[in-house]
């Protein structure tokens, strides 16, 4: 079980990598408002593909450990870019693809070194305010410091506030599933998650596909152990290794941007 386990987390990276790279190809080569890319039937397709990604996932945790299905959705970085290398019809580069490994090894150690939390899932309503306030104000501070960024900074600095966002999200959606229904936490469930979106598609938008979705991977996470941590009680990782497992991915993200050209020449935008 453990094998098939492994194999459909391994196929669910590669359904989410593939509608990553759709969708970053049309937010970078279209006006990358929601409105004008649920338009676009490519854009749709791969919001359908990041889905059945995000059920293949399910399954697989449901037929393996943690630990053997968490690594596998690291995969998707190095599924994604010679995906959207193709559509942008180019080679990714080895220096890329060699950045993009230390980014997925950062962040495979990040995933196996997080401890796992069994106790109950509780947050107040006061909690609740405080994460939905706090990512806010994060990612309100990262889009506006992509204002003045070069075009690889913003489309790292806009998928992190994405990223801040989704972890948001996903922590909202452990609460509801493992703390019980909440109709109120249900009802702000959208607001980070298409907050989160537009900011998503933004970044693509700027053209460096491989610094933005690694941006995403790391933020997502890391988010989502910080609400974890401060909000419910889970515990955090101790030692060192974290620490040079997220400089590793860091490192590996801040080497995508050097070496990741455009993808294509996007318009110039602005926020």
């Amino acid at each position: 079980m453990t094998v098939l386990a492994a194999a459909v987390a391994l196929a669910g990276s590669l359904f989410f990598a593939l509608g990553a790279a759709l969708q970053q190809f049309e937010a970078s080569v279209a006006k990358p408002s929601l409105r004008a890319l649920l338009r676009r039937p490519r854009w749709l397709i791969g919001g359908a593909a990041i889905l059945a990604g995000g059920g293949l996932h399910i399954a697989a945790l449901g037929l393996g450990p943690l630990t053997v299905v968490q690594p596998m959705g690291v995969a998707s970085l190095l599924f994604a870019l010679p995906i959207a290398a193709g559509l942008h019809g180019r080679r990714p580069a080895r220096q890329e693809l060699a950045a993009a490994a230390v980014v997925a090894i950062g962040l495979m150690g990040l995933v196996l070194l997080m401890p796992e939390h069994t106790g109950p899932t509780h947050l107040s309503p006061q909690g609740a305010v405080t994460l939905l306030g706090v990512s806010g104000v994060a990612a309100v501070l990262l889009w506006a410091g992509s204002r003045v960024a070069s075009p690889a900074g913003r489309a790292a600095l806009l998928a992190t506030s994405s990223g801040v966002l989704y972890g948001a999200t996903a922590t909202l959606v452990r609460v509801l599933i493992d703390g019980g229904w909440n109709w109120w936490y249900a009802l702000a469930l959208p607001i980070p998650a298409l907050l989160a979106l537009m900011m998503l598609q933004r970044a693509y938008s700027f053209g460096h596909f491989g610094v933005s979705f690694a941006s995403l991977q790391i933020a997502d996470p890391l988010t989502a152990v910080a609400f974890g941590a401060l909000l419910l009680g889970e515990p955090l990782p101790t030692g060192v290794l974290p620490v040079l497992a997220a400089a590793l991915a860091a490192a590996g993200t801040v080497a995508l941007a050097r070496t990741t050209p455009l993808d294509a020449r996007p318009l110039e935008r602005t926020l």
